[in-house]
């Protein structure tokens, strides 16, 4: 325990070396909610719109068991990391946090998760195994020990905006969504549009005065790619985790495709400089790439849309998944320990809830429950997870393999490197990761 600490010191203290250099770290979102006596300090990394759905269960919760208060953080994401890995240093966590499944090893290699196989009820406990798809539970555990709770099944897909389609003379249903790349670059092409009202099949189409894209590369790139690579049979990693192969052949396929929508079919912006959520919102975007959290997002923006399936790359459909996972603090006992006890399980129990953050809850049951009329994102998504997700890569190194492949996938796709060179680049620096972490 002690000799995993004085690691987890060292990576801390390169962490701050890192932000050191950067700019100040951001403000949290602080809320306490209720007055009881009994106070729990958590910290998650959900500043969006699934941040405040999840707040307002909270309040609900603290409102139902008034002898417990709690104090959430909400930090974003590559801070949080950095914070937690600090306060375990320094003796002094949050009582409750939540990451993402894919975190569950390094945090748990450092010695500071406690074993909650007791809550599941294979080990006795309220929670039960079969409410949760395989691969959703496969991702809770490390060594064998069970150490997350899973919230939800988060990731991709895509929105189509329903009136750019239609103004298109083109189906707004899923399931006449392309079934190979080739047609949905026909797609975007249709819906791709310049100054004079040309689309990009047109011998007079103007690639440098488009008003209208018909998609956009750039948000979040990285579990675009990783997708898209799983769709042409590829991973990140080999299968017994001891090689890089995020530049094989699948991998090289899938990212030149990629680039090929910007340079070549010119049916999507560059990613510099662009924003792909504005663009939706002015009705200048009409199929955006992006999460299940989209979906609170998208209605506020009084375009029409719906969500489709991701798009497929290779020979396979694939869509990359993850999973926000309750994780607490080995040293919790007592009262603490009771109270987190009864909000984690109050939230597992009222996950139908959670789906209003447009996030796919975790249990089977809650999935089972949704109103088609008021989650069809969440079902349809959720469903597409089920069929063929790609849950996210979970190593003790997993932050910093992520580190050095997304500068990478940004340089291709901003026409900086060839695909070759950034994926070369990116395998040699993570490879040298993976090596170091054993």
């Amino acid at each position: 325990m002690l000799k995993r600490l004085l690691i987890l010191a060292v990576l801390v203290l390169a962490l701050g070396m890192v932000v050191s250099a950067q700019d100040a770290e951001p403000t949290a979102d602080v809320s306490e909610l209720g007055t009881g006596a009994n106070r729990i300090s958590f910290w998650n990394g959900l500043t969006g719109s699934d941040g405040v759905t999840l707040n307002e269960m909270l309040t609900q919760f603290v409102a139902e068991n008034p002898d417990v208060s709690i104090v959430t953080e909400i930090i974003p994401w590559n801070t949080l990391y950095a914070k937690l890995q600090a306060a375990f240093v320094a003796g002094n966590p949050p009582d409750v946090f939540m990451l993402h499944a894919s975190e569950v090893p390094q945090f748990a290699s450092f010695g500071v998760l406690k074993d909650l196989g007791p809550w599941y009820t294979s080990g006795g406990g309220w929670f039960p195994d079969d409410d949760i798809s395989a691969i959703t539970m496969s991702g809770m555990s490390y060594e064998g020990v069970t150490y997350g709770i899973p919230l939800d099944n988060h990731g991709r897909g895509v929105w189509i905006n329903t009136a750019l389609f239609e103004a298109a003379g083109l189906s707004t249903d899923p399931a006449d969504a392309p079934t190979d790349f080739e047609g949905w670059v026909a797609l975007f092409q249709q819906l791709t549009l310049d100054a004079n009202g040309n689309n990009a099949t047109s011998p007079d189409f103007d690639a440098s005065n488009v008003v209208q894209w018909g998609y956009a590369v750039g948000e979040w790139p990285r579990v675009n790619f990783l997708g898209a690579l799983a769709g042409h049979g590829g991973s990140m990693v080999s299968e017994d985790g001891t090689t890089v192969t995020v530049n094989s052949e699948a991998g090289m396929a899938a990212l030149q495709q990629t680039v090929d929508l910007v340079y070549t079919y010119n049916v999507s912006p560059a990613p510099a400089g662009y924003d792909s959520w504005a663009a939706w919102g002015a009705g200048t975007l009409a199929v955006i790439p992006t999460g299940t959290w989209f979906r609170n997002f998208a209605e506020t923006t009084g375009q029409p849309g719906s969500a489709w399936p991701q798009v497929v790359y290779g020979e396979n459909p694939a869509t990359w998944f993850g999973a926000h996972t309750w994780m607490l603090p080995i040293g919790l006992e007592g009262d603490k320990l009771a109270a987190v006890e009864t909000l984690v399980r109050w939230v597992s129990e009222n996950q139908v809830a959670w789906a209003g953050s447009g996030q796919v809850p975790a249990r089977l049951s809650a999935q089972a429950a949704l109103d088609p009329e008021n989650y069809p994102s969440n079902i349809l998504l959720g469903q597409n997870f089920s069929d063929y997700g790609i849950l996210d890569f979970g190593c003790v190194c997993t932050q910093e393999l992520y580190a050095a492949l997304d500068p990478e996938l940004d340089a291709a796709l901003n026409n900086l490197y060839s695909v070759e060179e950034a994926l070369n680049n990116a395998a040699e620096r993570m490879q040298q990761i993976l090596d170091r972490a054993g």
